[in-house]
């Protein structure tokens, strides 16, 4: 059974860093794709950042190139996402996501992903 535990969200100003980390268990380590999504309130839920199996390839959404980095360690099966220059636009629940296969056309889209966490908020002020 898949099981993802999120942790690290909070309150923080703009410019600010946080980092979200993911504890995942029922599967082997490096295995999965996963990846974070975020939901503000009244909007669709978005991809953030997806890193396929082992590290082997990551994508971002482009509102967050060059400011979040996804991270896996394997050994503690607990994925990573460093959220720097934060912005108030940035304000959501994040969630992380995993699934056996994602196509990289549809990594950035929820539909696919069979097994979430219960998310963490994030808050950014100005």
């Amino acid at each position: 059974q898949v099981q993802l535990v999120e942790s690290g969200g909070g309150s923080v100003q703009a410019g600010g860093s946080l980092r979200l980390s993911c504890a995942a268990s029922g599967y082997t380590a490096g295995s999965y794709v996963v990846a974070w999504f975020r939901q503000a309130p009244g909007k669709d839920r978005e991809g953030v950042a997806v890193i396929y199996f082992a590290g082997d390839n990551t994508y971002y959404a482009d509102s967050v190139k060059g400011r979040f980095t996804i991270s896996q360690d394997n050994a503690k099966n607990t994925l990573y996402l460093q959220m720097n220059s934060l912005k108030p636009e940035d304000t959501a629940m994040y969630y992380c996501a995993a699934d056996p296969f994602v196509t990289i056309r549809r990594a950035l889209a929820p539909y696919d992903y069979d097994y979430w966490g219960q998310g963490t908020q994030v808050t950014v002020s100005s």
